[in-house]
């Protein structure tokens, strides 16, 4: 297959690799069969199947591999305990046993829900991960950080359990809305804006037109370029990894509190914008840079600003008490991930929630 690219995660012997653009399925369909054997049991969503199952069934049934799939509602509601008890008793009906592997096919939710099933089902069981999003190819596919929802928060209880595999495959990408396709963009300039400051001029360049799921193969294969080598160096979060959050702190806390529907990537991009704001203002970072992050935010679809977020309005003080429950928070005093300029982003602990609201007060009104 002409333009597939191979990035691999090195993480001794739990490495694997991330194979990656349009024929990706077909490309690694012999290495499916070499991890599962003649059966592969796919966890899905109703949305998904609908959409590409009749796809992976022939691609896998070609190299002599059965699909055995099992079919979950769509929707952020099964990253819950109570879907986390649906798919464990699904697996168990399946005949499921601790030397087999399942798959995860599909978007964010589908990904996280699976992996953190498969890393207590009979005390942990292998996984791969074939992203049909942009969001979930350029990010939550990637790493091992797998987890559902509590009543608390996001993410709130969840494993790092790396997969086997990652089969990000652009030809998916076709069918997605055009909103999703952007909101997926935010996790692919914030490897930019983290540490990659040539990156961000080439997608600075490109423009929307990179938007194409034909053209994004390029850049999909350099965010998880950037991102494998981060989790390599720092695989459980200890130190540097926490630099992937850039954004997320913002981003979570408007997920919790939208009034209406807000994705997870137009939240993110927003987050962005908000810390080079934050960062220019502290005087940590050239004002010029944060203008440029915003302007190209805004020329990519993503909202640079809170008030043209989906979701609102957003109330600051309410979104300050949503970050003081971040689980990247310490000794009660919050975290974030700020910048010194545009591909260069580091830690700042000890952020006191009155600065922090009165500072979302100012970007609101």
């Amino acid at each position: 297959m002409s333009g597939i690219e191979t990035v691999p995660v090195a993480l001794g012997d739990r490495s694997y690799d991330v194979v990656i653009g349009a024929g990706a399925l077909k490309s690694a369909a012999p290495r499916v069969r070499e991890i599962c054997g003649r059966r592969a049991v796919v966890v899905t969503d109703s949305t998904v199947a609908g959409l590409h199952l009749d796809t992976l069934t022939k691609v896998f049934e070609a190299e002599g591999v059965a699909v055995d799939p099992v079919i979950a509602p769509p929707g952020e509601a099964q990253k819950s305990f109570t879907g986390l008890e649906a798919l464990v008793d699904a697996l168990t009906h399946a005949g499921v046993e601790r030397g087999d592997t399942i798959l995860a096919f599909g978007g964010g939710v589908i990904g996280d829900l699976t992996g953190f099933a498969a890393s207590i089902y009979m005390r942990g069981i292998d996984f791969i991960q074939i992203p049909t999003t942009l969001l979930a190819q350029v990010d939550s596919s990637v790493g091992g950080k797998t987890a559902i929802n509590t009543r608390a928060g996001k993410n709130l209880a969840g494993s790092f359990h790396q997969p086997r595999l990652v089969i990000a495959d652009t030809d998916f990408l076709t069918t997605l809305p055009e909103g999703e396709i952007r909101a997926g963009y935010a996790e692919i300039v914030k490897a930019a804006l983290i540490g990659d400051e040539a990156m961000f001029g080439r997608l600075e360049a490109a423009g929307p037109a990179l938007l194409d799921p034909a053209r994004i193969g390029a850049a999909v294969a350099d965010a998880v370029r950037f991102k494998a080598a981060i989790v390599a160096e720092d695989e459980r979060e200890a130190g540097r990894r926490a630099l992937l959050n850039l954004g997320h702190t913002f981003a979570h806390a408007f997920e919790a509190e939208a009034k209406g529907g807000v994705r997870h990537g137009e939240a993110v991009g927003c987050g962005l914008a908000l810390a080079f704001t934050w960062s220019a203002q502290a005087g940590e970072c050239p004002r010029e840079d944060a203008e440029r992050v915003r302007a190209h935010l805004t020329a990519m679809g993503l909202a640079g600003r809170i008030a043209d977020l989906p979701g609102g309005p957003y109330d600051a003080r309410r979104l300050a008490d949503r970050m003081r429950h971040d689980k990247k928070n310490a000794d009660g005093s919050i975290t974030l991930i700020l910048a010194k300029g545009i591909g260069n982003a580091y830690i700042r602990r000890g952020v006191e929630a009155d600065r922090l609201a009165e500072f979302l007060e100012d970007q609101i009104a």
